[in-house]
This record gives structure tokens, sequence and C-alpha cells, in this order.
């Protein structure tokens, strides 16, 4: 930790908000005749890994200067009246439970940005491929990766709504213009599903609002639901956990999102999983737990239930993709194995007690770092085989990537380990505590419905474990096929982008308190009664 001016702190995260969208606005400018390089092109996505370079940095500098002594407090605080009719302001801050999102999402937007611009040096892309302007793909970029920083910083409830709304329109779009085969029906699947979720968790929203004379976050969630009946709260709980359920997504809410990945092109699979699956997760913590707690009480074990189903559901469906015959896409696999992970995550915020909720947050994390991991590789596949069909892969092409490119498939298989949970990575401990929180769930909650829920969340580990196996099995193992093309191994930009998301995975398997630490005091207030 580095001793860093409160004021330095607010304008470092105002910075972090607001920087990418005027980045968006520059993007779309013309490009000084010094700064174009070979071509407008370059420039263009150089200007974008330029300014999420500068984002990240800038949560670096955030995360070094925040106070690792008091997590639960609200850091960096920015407070301003913004529409004082209805006493809606600009309010940012973070804490130990948003921190770790927010360092999160400038990590992968990077990332993604540098993928893009090295990508464009070694890869022409097809006109359909880079759709109308690699100027309006960066752009969307910088706005997605706005609208995800500001979600996790918004401290009021109608900023946190427009916040939340704001990545749709983006994500859309890259969708819908650089995506693959299907991209325009999966755009709008998208688009309606998360949009029809949205208008009820708005009316949820003002509910709360109008009924507690604020929006507030920190005053509401410091008030527990005192100012608010237990109807008010139920109400407000079933229609803002819809929309919040829908973006997790939990199921049955969720069939949105296999169409979605399997035509999304690699950065925008990546940023999908990574970070925008997060913010309805996100949502459960920050709002429904410490602002309407009774009211999530009576639905707990409802989205448990639901929880566990997701589990059992998204596992059973990887193993039909995965098994011989099935024609099973290799993308949309992943998707599927996000909704049994995503299921986790419910469960231990089911549990609401604080190792429950503190496995979900790192479920979180581990979850963006570990399936972000698995979209860049698996767009890397794409692009040498031209497939993402696993039967195509493991028979026709053979890819049997330990002999033809064993670096790719050493990272496969190491991203396919974390995923199922092995001990040591991040995955682990994540699904761990999420299954301890619900071995003793808190106060009010039936313990013997949680055992059942925890025994069945238990068994989809195996099944995890089963279908990432065979895909390791089918992909990278096998004999080289005769006269096989050579596949090129990892090149360096990709071990750029990489290499970041191995390190932490490992870094946060091994030592899971540089996490917790942060996340259980701020966990720990928030359930006791708010922030301060």
């Amino acid at each position: 930790m580095i001793d860093i001016n409160e004021s330095v702190m607010q304008f470092l995260l105002a910075f972090v908000v607001v920087g990418p969208l005027l980045g968006a606005a520059a993007a779309l400018l013309p490009a000084p005749p010094g700064l174009k390089g070979k071509s407008p092109e370059q420039a263009v996505l150089r200007h974008g890994v330029t300014v999420t370079g500068a984002v990240l940095i800038a949560a670096i500098v955030l995360a070094l200067g925040f106070d690792h002594d008091q997590p639960s407090k609200m850091q960096a605080s920015t407070d301003i009246s913004w529409i004082p009719a209805l006493d809606v302001r600009i309010h940012l801050g973070i804490d130990g439970i948003s921190l770790p999102l927010l360092f999160l999402t400038a990590l992968l937007t990077f990332l993604c940005a540098l993928y893009s611009y090295f990508k464009q040096q070694h890869q022409r892309l097809t006109p359909r491929a880079a759709g109308p302007s690699p100027k309006a793909f960066v752009a969307l970029l910088l706005v997605l990766e706005s609208g995800t920083l500001a979600t996790f910083a918004a401290l009021d409830l109608l900023l946190f709504f427009l916040a939340f709304e704001m990545v749709l329109i983006p994500m859309y779009f890259l969708i819908a213009r650089w995506g693959g085969e299907g991209r325009s029906q999966a755009a709008w699947r998208f688009i309606l599903y998360t949009l029809l979720g949205s208008v009820v968790m708005l009316l949820g929203l003002l509910l709360i609002g109008i009924k507690a004379g604020t929006f507030d976050m920190v005053a509401l969630a410091t008030d527990n639901g005192r100012s608010l009946t237990a109807s008010v709260q139920v109400i407000a709980v079933l229609a803002i956990g819809i929309g919040l359920a829908v973006k997790t997504p939990m199921w049955p809410l969720h069939s949105w999102l296999p169409d979605a990945h399997t035509a999304a092109p690699t950065v925008g699979s990546v940023l999908l999983a990574g970070v925008l699956l997060k913010m309805g997760t996100y949502g459960f913590v920050r709002i429904l737990l410490p602002i309407a707690p009774d009211g999530f009480r009576t639905f707990a074990p409802y989205l448990a239930a639901l929880a566990v189903v997701g589990i059992i559901y998204g596992s059973l469906a990887c193993l039909a993709l995965a098994k011989q015959g099935a024609k099973g896409d290799l993308k949309r696999l992943i998707a599927y194995s996000s909704v049994g992970h995503m299921g986790f995550v419910l469960l231990g915020i089911s549990t609401m007690t604080p190792t429950g909720v503190n496995g979900a947050l790192f479920a979180n994390i581990a979850h963006g770092l570990i399936t972000g991991l698995l979209f860049f590789l698996v767009g890397a596949l794409k692009d040498r085989t031209g497939t993402t069909d696993l039967d195509t892969l493991a028979e026709e092409t053979g890819a049997a990537l330990y002999g033809r490119a064993p670096r790719l498939g050493g990272l496969l298989a190491f991203a396919a380990v974390a995923s199922l949970g092995l001990p040591g990575l991040a995955g682990f401990w994540g699904e761990m505590l999420a299954l301890f929180g619900a071995f003793q769930p808190a106060e009010g909650l039936s313990r013997p419905a949680f055992l059942t829920f925890m025994a069945i969340g238990a068994f989809g580990t195996l099944l995890t474990a089963a279908y990432l196996l065979i895909v390791v099995r089918r992909v990278c193992m096998g004999a080289l096929p005769k006269d096989a093309p050579g596949l090129t191994d990892v090149r360096s930009y990709e071990y750029a982008a990489w290499t970041p998301l191995v390190v932490l995975t490992v870094v946060a398997g091994l030592w899971p308190k540089a996490l917790l630490g942060l996340s259980d005091p701020a966990v720990q207030q928030l359930l006791a009664g708010g922030t301060r």
C-alpha cells in the first residue's frame, strides 16, 4: 500500500470511469498524420491499447493507494448532486468488494485491446469480420469498459441502473457486426432478454428509492431494510432479482448466453464471460443483501434451488456437447459451463453467510480470469483450424495439440483443470467456500434444504471435471493425422495477452488471502448492516 491523498484517489476513480468514454469519442476522430503508422486501422487500434492501458495503470495505482486496513470503508468517494428533484447523485466509491472487480475489468479490457491490435498485424480481417470500421470497434470496446467500471463504482441506485444498461448497446453491436454465424439472431436475443429483465429491475429500484426516501446505496445499506416493510422488500427483491438473474445468467433465464457466446468475436466472448456476467451477481451482493435482507431471506431457498439446477444443467449440457458424434461447438460448451460456474456464485450468495458470500465473490474473480483465458484459447484455435466443432477438431482436422502445438495444448489443459476447480488454482476456493456456506446457512434458512443443495452442488463438481477432461482428451491428445499441416504454436503477442491471466490464476489459488482479505471485512459489515 502507498500513501495517496484522498483527492488524488477521487480523481483516479473518476478517470477510470470517465476515461474510456473520452477515449471512445477520440477514437471516432481522424488520427493525426504522425500517429497513423502504416495504416489508419493500426492507429485506432493502438489508440485503444493506449486508453485501456492508461485506465489499467490508474486502476493499479488506485489498488495500491487503497487502505487495506479498512477494506469495509468506502474510499475514493465522489458525491455530487445530479438530479436534485429526484435526489439522484453522482456517487462513486470503492471498497473491498468492488475493487477486485474494477481491476479485473480494466485488465481484461486492456488484454482484449492488446490482442486485437497485434492480431491485426498478423492477420488482415475480412471485410465482414472487420465490420464497418475499426474505429467503431475500438469506440464500442471503450464504451463497454466505461459502463462496466461505472456499474462497479456506482453508489446510487439510478446511477447503477444507467451504468448497468450502458453496456448493452456496445455488446449488441460487437456481436451483431463482428460476430460469426448466427450473429444477428444471437445479438437480438441478447438485447431482448436483458432489456426485458432491466425494465422489471428498474421498477424494483424505483420502489426502494420512493419508499425509503433515498436512492443512495450507502444510506440504504446502513439502514439495512428498517425503513422498508416486509411486503415492499419481497416485491423489490423479486423485481430486481429477475433483472440481475438474466444478466448473471441464472437457469432458466440463461438461454440467451450460449448463442451470444457462440456468435461473438473472441474479445466479445472474453468480456461477456469475464466481466458482464459479474454485474448481475455483484448487484445481488451490493443491493439486495444489505438493502432488503428480509425480502432476500424469503427468496434465498428458491435462489439456491435454481442455482444448483443450473450447476447440474450446465454440466449435463456440456457433457452432451463433448461426447463423440454430438457436433458440439467448443465455444458453446464453455458458455454452458459458465451457467454452472455462476450457479456456485448464486449458491454462495443465497446462504447469506460471510463464508458463502466471500466464496461467491472469489468465484466471480476466478471465473473471469479462467473463462476469459479459455475463450482466448478457443479463439486462437479457431484462427488456426478454422473451426470450433469438437468432432472436426478431434477427428477430421486432428487437432492433437500436444503434438502439433504443445504450448497451446498445455495452456488449454491448464485452463481446463483450473476451471474444474483443481486445488492450488483460483477455481478451487470460490466453489469450496460456497459449498461450506451451504453447509451452515444463515439463521432463519432451512439447514436440511441447504445441505441437500450442497450435496447436489458437490456432485456438479464431478460432472464439471468429467466434461472438461473429455475436452482435453479429444482436443489435446491423440495421434497426429497423416500429412497434417503444422499448427502455429503460441505467438509472442498471445503470450503477452494470456500470461497475466495464467499468473493471476496461480497467485489467487496459492494465496487466496489476497482476495479474501479485501472482501471479508466488507462482507461482514454488509451483512451486519451496511457500509460506512
